[in-house]
Parts: C-alpha cells; sequence; structure tokens
C-alpha cells in the first residue's frame, strides 16, 4: 500500500535510506501523463516517490494558484493502484521554512518562451525540483516532454550544479482528440476543448508558416507565442540542419495551454 507523508523524516522512515531512489514530481491533479511517468520510473526497480505539492514560487500574482486543482484523495488512491512506494506531500512551511528566500535563477534559456510571459516561474521550478530531489535523496527523477523548456531547464540545473541525479524524459500523452494531457484541460469546457485541438494539429504540420496559418485562422484561440528551436532551446530556422522543436502557447478561453512536437 502506498504510504503518505508530509515530512523528510516520515519519508525515510517509510523507505529507510535506500539507494537508487526514484522521484517523479508532480502538483497533484493527475492524469494519464502522469502516471505514464511513474510507469517508466518503476522499469528502474528502485523505489518510487511520487511528489505532490502545488508550488507557490511558481505562481505570478494573477495566475491559478489559489483555483489550480487539489484532489489529493484521488491522486493518492491512482498512485496506490500503480504501486507507487511512497507519496510526498509536503506543506508549503516545510517546503519554504524561512519563505522563498534563497531561489535558483534559470538564467537566458528561462527568459524565453514561456519565461517572457512568466518572468518568475522557472526560478520558482528550479528551486522547488532542487529542493525536492535534496529533500528526497533521489537518484533519479522523471518528467514529461509536455513542460519541455522545463525540462530543459532541469536538466541544465543537474548539469550546472553537479547534482547527483539523472534526469529522464518522457514522450508527451495525448487526449484522443491530439490535446495534450494537462490538469488544466479540466477547466475548458466542450467548446473550449474542441478548439484547442488546433494546436497538436497545427503542431502535426511540422512546419512554422503552416502552423501559425492554422492558429490563427482559428477564433477563440489567442496565441501567446509559436516558436522553432533547436532541442537546447535556441533559435532555429526551418532550412537548418538537425532536429529542432516546435514549441506553442495559446489562450483559450480564460486556460493557458502549452504544446510542443520534435521536428
Amino acid at each position: 500500500m502506498t504510504a503518505i507523508v508530509h515530512t523528510p523524516a516520515e519519508l525515510t522512515a517509510a523507505l529507510g535510506s535506500t539507494s537508487p531512489l526514484v522521484l517523479v514530481p508532480t502538483m497533484g491533479a493527475l492524469h494519464e501523463g502522469h502516471l505514464s511517468l511513474v510507469r517508466e520510473a518503476k522499469k528502474l526497480g528502485g523505489p518510487v516517490v511520487v511528489s505532490i505539492f502545488v508550488n507557490p514560487l511558481q505562481f505570478a500574482p494573477g495566475e491559478d494558484l489559489d483555483a489550480y486543482p487539489r484532489t489529493l484523495e484521488a491522486d493518492v488512491a491512482l498512485l496506490d493502484n500503480e504501486g507507487v512506494d511512497a507519496v510526498f506531500a509536503p506543506s508549503a512551511a516545510t517546503m519554504y521554512p524561512n519563505g522563498p528566500r534563497t531561489t535558483i535563477h534559470p538564467g537566458p534559456a528561462g527568459a524565453i518562451l514561456e519565461g517572457a510571459s512568466r518572468p518568475t516561474h522557472f526560478a520558482g521550478v528550479l528551486t522547488v525540483v532542487a529542493k525536492l530531489l535534496s529533500l528526497t535523496r533521489a537518484t533519479d527523477a522523471f518528467f514529461g516532454e509536455k513542460d519541455y523548456q522545463q525540462l530543459v531547464l532541469v536538466r541544465q540545473m543537474v548539469d550546472d550544479l553537479n547534482l547527483p541525479v539523472r534526469i529522464h524524459g518522457c514522450p508527451i500523452v495525448r487526449e484522443d482528440s491530439g490535446l495534450a494531457m494537462s490538469s488544466r484541460n479540466r477547466y475548458l469546457s466542450e467548446d473550449e476543448a474542441r478548439l484547442a485541438q488546433v494546436l497538436s494539429r497545427a503542431l502535426a504540420t511540422k512546419d512554422l508558416a503552416q502552423a501559425r496559418s492554422l492558429i490563427d485562422a482559428t477564433p477563440g484561440v489567442d496565441l501567446d507565442y509559436l516558436a522553432l528551436t533547436t532541442p537546447d532551446l535556441e533559435p532555429a530556422g526551418a532550412d537548418d540542419a538537425g532536429p529542432k522543436r516546435l514549441l506553442v502557447a495559446a489562450r483559450v478561453g480564460t486556460t493557458r495551454l502549452i504544446d510542443n512536437v520534435a521536428v
């Protein structure tokens, strides 16, 4: 049965000082995308811990911190069914006992795309990820490619700060409609969910101009950015050699959605 713990001491009591230990960091409101990370994590053979913490540090004033779905009981039931060893569900006081005094600056790659729209976001993300890795003593951590810029920055942080953890990226899981699975999809009305399908259709063209035309031709979808980059988020041209990434962010109604695809 999955142990539910709220402090690092409780986690150690539940699992002991085991190594390897695999972490799947989440903010809860779990869906099939999260569970796919859990299944990949279990393949490593060590104990799997899923953290559930809605991190206030990555929400700017006016964003959806208070409205963000919190479904701990349902989340634990899903994770218990997957055979997760422990759920680490700390309080804000446990994570930030002295307040957010020290944060991790994401550097130039954190100031573009999502960082341009949400300038404080990635400092909050990297800080909480670093703390979760430290508090759990994880040797491996799994992240989804849906938050592609986040994955790039977490890898950058681990490399630059010589953190003793391996970061694993896993493919995007999509709904039958093609919409990338996200905890925020539950905010969408039926009509908005249909409109949002244009994002995955646009990315499927793997062409910047075609993707922009499709999105621009869809009333009710407010494009934030559409960008073609290298895998490391450097600007890229359509004729540049090598692998690339096509990334999009848009608002559908009041809900902000992101998606991306390898090119």
